[in-house]
């Protein structure tokens, strides 16, 4: 919300200089974004009248003016050089005198007037264009003013220009304060300053013309106003003080009605629409809209609707989006004789998200998602219509309202008690109810408990909690006592066998990966091609149409990472990400941390692109590959040991890809990237990447100690013929599988496959050397119980894989 200090003041002028407002509007809820000066600073700048305008003798796009400037030209006329082609004798002009100070020159510095000679023709000043003084950017002529401007006046004070534009970050509770004299009301309450409020006077009709409206939605518009004016003049200037509040409300002048339109928007919160009368086809009719109708609207845009959208429609065709914007069919012009003008009460569920489903928003939108007051449609439309008769002339028709939904606010009682607690504070029953009052709030006070009906225009008081921030909000948060907590503060310590989440990022970052956090909302295209999830969990409102699904699977977005970086020439990527994923679950309950039906647990994700290393001397650069992802996630989870099985996943290549599992319970996925999704996304060379339960990472063996060994280890290398089909993890599982732990360790140390024929080998055979570390903490050993030891652990993996010694 934006808007001018002085329109703020001419309806509540509390005692307090601008800062000290602005600070007050913060404290009481309503941030005050930014606080900025009308007009940049300059001085000696006067209105000055254009008497006459020859062409210079020795340029061909010069003039020369002689200007009335009041006390400033009592010795004759000045003469000043200009080159704007608008100067011309009658108008008037803002003049820099000699010694004035304009915003800046060239060179970013103030610029200062002096006395001159443009091609030998002396000038004693110079007139200004409106971005000569910092007003607006349009430098195609002179700033024309208007012509009761008094010549010699200050231009500062004629265009108030010593004013200040405050910007206020509101809250969607805070729908009230959405215009000027809303804010003012707040202002009211909160300094106890008085409350100007206008009279608005009904405007007699001039004639009995009525424009037929049937509403057939009444949960979509509750009351719908409206009357006739004819014989406008459509060509009418906007007068340059609605003008000006205009601009200092972020909103540019467009054409006298739809001017004036705006200005009661900003001014009371109402957004409004006039129709050109002569367009509408025998009547309007207030409805939802119908699957396959289409709308032009005044932004250019061609629109599909369907039963979600309210709409006002005459006898052919849509005009106009419910409560958000209008229609180009009946929109006014140049041409436009007689108007029908228009003021609902659109309900907040009509309205709401409706806009964004098209990609736009509106000021009309903003406000009516969020509640405006229907009391006070048929007095809107009054101030609107004495406006237009002031400003395009025209004759009005009589009012017509129908209240056919009107919302009926239900009684909010505030216990005093309550609120004291709440808030930390004593509260007497007088100063809540004093708080209340002045906030326009109407009340009924019993024993300990006051009972409230919230006006028109307050959408957001429906519970006990919301009367609570209103009597802290206007009291003030500064006010509350310092008071330490009660509750004891201790740290909670995580258990020994489970490390925090940064340890975890620290380790990646110090493996070389450095971290990112993406939205949990996804395209759909990356939940079906890299999650295989044909039934991801929809969006209701995304703030992007491709961002229309939650994320099973952290792949999609580090795949895009990796497209971001290589769009701006990285060569070398090394990304991971700690997020949560949502998936279906029928098993999961609703609590106050869970969705009924929904898992979202927390995952791990790492991705690897480019060169195994850093650029450096010592090796010959390498790609990454899969061993030296695992490597790294080995590293991340040790000392504990993880096995990796093959496995298929949708994102990962058939055969370089592994199920990951610790502790016997598969923790996730590693391999590269699938080739073709290597090429649809656009990839020069495949990365490798893996997923993982963050829990299992999380957690950590505890150490236990166990006193060293008083014998020395014994070592025994085997050869054993295996199938191709028998793996290392089982065979080696096999062979430490020693009844008495005597089997410390099983290190592959050399793979054979025979190239041809070979007498202690079959085809579809190989031979694995293995290494085994045997030791008894208790005994030596005897070459006698090393045999059996190893005959024992040679005949396991026979029985589980099929092994026998070799030669």
């Amino acid at each position: 919300m934006q808007f001018p200090e002085s329109w703020l003041r001419e309806f509540c002028n509390p005692p307090l200089d601008t800062q000290a407002l602005a600070d007050l509007l913060t404290m009481s809820g309503m941030e005050v974004e930014e606080l900025r000066p009308a007009a940049p600073a300059f001085s000696g700048v006067v209105v000055a009248e254009i008497v006459e305008a020859e062409p210079h003798p020795n340029a061909d796009r010069l003039r020369v003016c002689r200007v009335e400037a009041g006390a400033h030209s009592k010795d004759g006329p000045l003469q000043i050089v200009c080159g704007a082609p608008n100067a011309r004798a009658g108008i008037k002009v803002p003049l820099a005198l000699v010694g004035a100070q304009l915003p800046s020159g060239d060179d970013g510095q103030p610029l200062n007037i002096k006395l001159g000679k443009l091609r030998g023709v002396e000038s004693q000043g110079m007139l200004c264009s409106a971005r000569e003084l910092g007003l607006a950017d349009d430098h195609s002529g002179l700033l024309e003013l208007t012509a009761d401007a008094t010549p010699g006046a200050d231009v500062r004070d004629l265009l108030r220009l010593d004013d200040t534009v405050f910007t206020l970050k509101l809250t969607p509770n805070l729908a009230h304060a959405l215009s000027v004299q809303g804010i003012a009301r707040e202002v009211s309450a909160l300094t106890g300053a008085p409350l100007v409020a206008p009279l608005i006077e009904p405007v007699p009709p001039r004639h009995d013309q009525r424009l037929p409206v049937r509403i057939e939605a009444r949960d979509l518009c509750g009351r719908f106003s409206g009357r006739i004016i004819r014989h406008i003049d459509p060509k009418a200037r906007t007068p340059a003080w609605m003008v000006e509040r205009l601009a200092r409300c972020g909103q540019r002048s467009v054409n006298a009605l739809v001017d004036i339109s705006n200005y009661v928007m900003f001014e009371y919160g109402r957004p409004t629409h006039i129709f050109d009368l002569d367009k509408i086809h025998d009547e309007l009719v207030v409805r939802w809209a119908r699957r396959g109708e289409t709308l032009e609207l005044l932004n250019g845009n061609t629109v599909e609707l369907d039963e979600e959208v309210g709409v006002i429609a005459d006898a052919q065709a849509v005009e106009s989006l419910a409560g958000i914007m209008g229609g180009q069919a009946t929109a006014v012009s140049d041409g436009t004789r007689h108007v029908y003008v228009e003021a609902a009460f659109w309900w907040p569920d009509a309205v709401a998200g409706r806009s964004r489903r098209y990609n736009f928003a509106t000021d009309a939108g903003h406000r009516f998602e969020r509640g405006v007051d229907p009391a006070r449609t048929v007095e809107h439309i009054e101030h609107i219509t004495r406006l237009i008769l002031e400003i395009c002339g025209g004759e009005p028709g009589p009012m017509d309202d129908q209240p056919v939904a009107m919302p009926q606010p239900e009684p909010v009682t505030l216990r005093v008690d309550r609120a004291a607690k709440v808030i930390g504070m004593p509260l007497p029953q007088a100063q809540c109810a004093d708080v209340l009052r002045r906030l326009g709030l109407e009340l009924r006070e019993e024993p300990g408990r006051l009972i409230v009906t919230p006006p028109s225009w307050r959408f957001d008081i429906r519970i006990e909690e919301d009367l609570i921030e209103e009597v802290i909000r206007v009291i003030g948060y500064d006010r509350l006592p310092p008071a330490p907590p009660l509750a004891a503060v201790t740290a909670q310590a995580l258990p020994e066998a489970r490390r925090s989440a940064h340890a975890v990022r620290r380790s990646l970052a110090a493996l070389g990966y450095q971290e990112t956090i993406n939205f949990s909302f996804v395209e759909q295209r990356w939940e079906t091609e890299l999650a295989g999830n044909s039934d991801p969990i929809r969006v209701l409102n995304p703030i992007a149409a491709p961002l229309a699904v939650m994320r099973s699977s952290l792949v999609g977005s580090l795949i895009q990472v990796l497209r971001h970086n290589l769009a701006r020439k990285a060569t070398r990527v090394r990304v991971f990400e700690l997020g949560r994923v949502a998936r279906r679950d029928a098993q999961v309950t609703d609590t106050h941390a869970t969705v009924a039906g929904i898992h979202q647990p927390m995952k791990l994700a790492a991705l690897a692109y480019g060169a195994a290393d850093a650029l450096q001397w010592g090796s010959r650069e390498r790609a990454v590959d899969f061993y030296d992802l695992k490597g790294d996630l080995e590293s991340l989870l040790a000392p504990r040991a993880l096995t990796f099985e093959p496995a298929q996943h949708p994102a990962l290549h058939p055969g370089r890809s592994a199920r990951v599992r610790c502790d016997g319970r598969e923790i996730g996925v590693i391999g590269e990237l699938h080739p073709r999704w290597r090429q649809a996304y656009e990839l020069p060379h495949a990365p490798v990447l893996f997923e993982v339960d963050l829990d299992a990472v999380l957690a950590r063996d505890v150490p236990a100690f166990e006193p060293i060994a008083r014998h020395q280890s014994a070592w025994r290398d085997v050869a054993l013929v295996v199938p191709e089909a028998a793996t290392h993890d089982a065979l080696v599982q096999a062979l430490r599988a020693d009844p008495g732990g005597w089997v410390r360790s099983a290190t592959l140390f050399d793979v054979f496959r025979p190239s041809g024929a070979v007498t202690d080998m079959a085809a579809g055979e190989r031979s694995m050397a293995v290494r085994l570390e045997l030791l008894d903490p208790a005994a030596n050993w005897t070459d006698e119980r090393i045999d059996d030891v190893v005959k024992a652990a040679v005949n396991r993996a026979g029985r589980a894989v099929g092994a026998r010694l070799r030669g």
